[in-house]
């Protein structure tokens, strides 16, 4: 695998394959690919953007105690920022646009979810989650336009894989505010 090919070179005949299962040798290689992997929750065989959002209601569960709203603010700023740069060193190095193991913009959106539905209890989470969940799968309307506007090996393929999920976060909150009122 080149691991020093510019953000936004082409992949050639002569690159390597597409990694298209990750493991734990490949997440833990690099700070990016184990930020883009949400620490290994990415890995999972099964349905791993599944795995990555009930990751962020976990970690969302430990820190909502303690975090106040500049506190989520910042985390998800911060998140996408830093998702933006890891999900494109990982997009690049595993030769894949937008894996499905690649699951730390599933993590941060449903965080954003989570805090501006907040507060809410078990089953409106739940029912968020399922929102979310069915909005990044179905890939309709704002999902499918980020998802097909953004795709490459750049900044501008990981910012897309950021994007995705940022729609399905908005659409679950349309949702969720139309239910509430």
């Amino acid at each position: 695998m080149n691991l020093t090919a510019p953000a936004d070179a082409p992949r050639t005949e002569t690159s390597p394959p597409p990694l298209l299962r990750p493991g734990w040798r490949f997440a833990l290689s690099h700070p990016a690919h184990f930020i883009a992997l949400g620490g290994g929750s990415g890995l999972s065989r099964l349905a791993p953007g599944t795995v990555g959002t009930l990751w962020a209601w976990a970690l969302h569960a430990v820190l909502a105690p303690w975090f106040g709203d500049a506190a989520w603010a910042t985390l998800i700023g911060l998140g996408t920022l830093v998702g933006w740069w890891a999900c494109t060193v990982t997009a690049r190095h595993m030769g894949v646009a937008d894996s499905g193991h690649i699951v730390w913009d599933e993590i941060v959106a449903f965080w954003l979810v989570l805090w501006v539905a907040a507060p809410q209890g078990l089953m409106a989470e739940l029912a968020a989650f399922g929102l979310f969940r069915f909005f990044d799968a179905v890939k309709f309307g704002p999902m499918a336009w980020a998802d097909q506007r953004f795709k490459g090996f750049g900044p501008r393929g990981g910012f897309g894989i950021l994007l995705d999920d940022f729609a399905a976060a908005f659409c679950t909150l349309l949702v969720l505010a139309f239910w509430r009122f």
